[in-house]
């Protein structure tokens, strides 16, 4: 619908009352906002439900808020998240084991080095239990646990009249914002910004942003993701072939998946032969067939 620009130091809370401010003109009978845990500040909570508005955060399983019971929580579940969540965490633990291992013949000096230099690793920090004599040990107990949250996430939504059904769908859109921002830094490389002017700047970024739209328009009419159209594209060909006669160009035989895509886009395919030249004359387009 809309992308806003801000400097890199804008506060949490200043983005959302710029967006928010911004679309009144919209004339919008009513707005739920959907926005990831970091936006989840009380501040920020109620800024968003202003004039009857409503809101979809993400939270945290593990943060143990005091306010859990005063707002409404819904517990996702994605099984193809618990499956990559298990795998995850055993390789953490393969590695805290590999790190650990033999640490009881180190002398306490050593062991306490060893140990201050998993601290500084979040991920296998957390898995790493110190007995009272001062041995390093795996967690057992913290790692049934996080069992418990493999591919779970918890909601929090301020509409009581939304379904649970519609809490999760309405913030997995917020999934496909993130994939959309990533298509523009990686497939549309939106980055480097070879500009320095901040008004280049933000032209830059509509510009990719205008670029992202056509993807998806793309992607909504021949139900394929841009990186399938990509690989269908890349294998259509123009080959030149020269003999006594001239010199023309052939393009490649369209797969059944690209006269599909071009169909579903009402684009028309190329032709057949893109160019001839008889031996001798100058070069010309090649003549359209009969009826084109």
């Amino acid at each position: 619908m809309r992308v806003w620009c801000w400097p890199g130091n804008t506060a949490d809370s200043a983005l959302i009352r710029q967006v928010k401010t911004d679309m009144r003109d919209w004339n919008l009978g009513r707005v739920i906002w959907v926005a990831e845990g970091g936006f989840t500040s009380t501040q920020n909570r109620r800024f968003l439900q202003q004039g009857a508005g409503a809101y979809i955060i993400g939270e945290k399983l593990r943060s143990g808020s005091a306010e859990a019971t005063a707002d409404r929580f819904v517990v996702c579940f994605n099984p193809d998240a618990a499956a990559r969540d298990a795998a995850t965490r055993a390789e953490l633990i393969h590695q805290l084991e590999d790190l650990i291992a033999g640490s009881d013949m180190l002398t306490p000096v050593k062991r306490a080095e060893l140990r201050g230099k998993i601290s500084t690793m979040p991920g296998l920090n957390r898995f790493l239990r110190v007995t009272p004599g001062g041995l390093l040990r795996t967690d057992k107990t913290r790692t049934k646990a996080e069992e418990n949250l493999d591919g779970k996430y918890l909601l929090r939504c301020a509409d009581p009249t939304m379904s649970a059904q519609d809490i999760a769908l309405g913030y997995k859109q917020l999934l496909e914002v993130e994939r959309s921002w990533r298509d523009m830094k990686t497939v549309l490389q939106l980055r480097p910004v070879y500009h320095r002017l901040e008004e280049r700047i933000r032209a830059h970024v509509l510009l990719c942003w205008l670029a992202l739209l056509l993807v998806r328009v793309a992607e909504n009419a021949t139900g394929m993701t841009w990186t399938r159209m990509r690989r269908e594209l890349d294998r259509i060909h123009i080959g030149t072939f020269t003999g006594p006669a001239g010199t023309f160009q052939q393009v490649t035989e369209l797969t059944k998946p690209a006269r599909d895509l071009f169909a579903a886009l009402h684009i028309t395919p190329p032709h057949t032969i893109h160019r001839a030249q008889r031996a001798g004359t100058p070069t010309g387009p090649a003549p359209k067939p009969a009826g084109a």
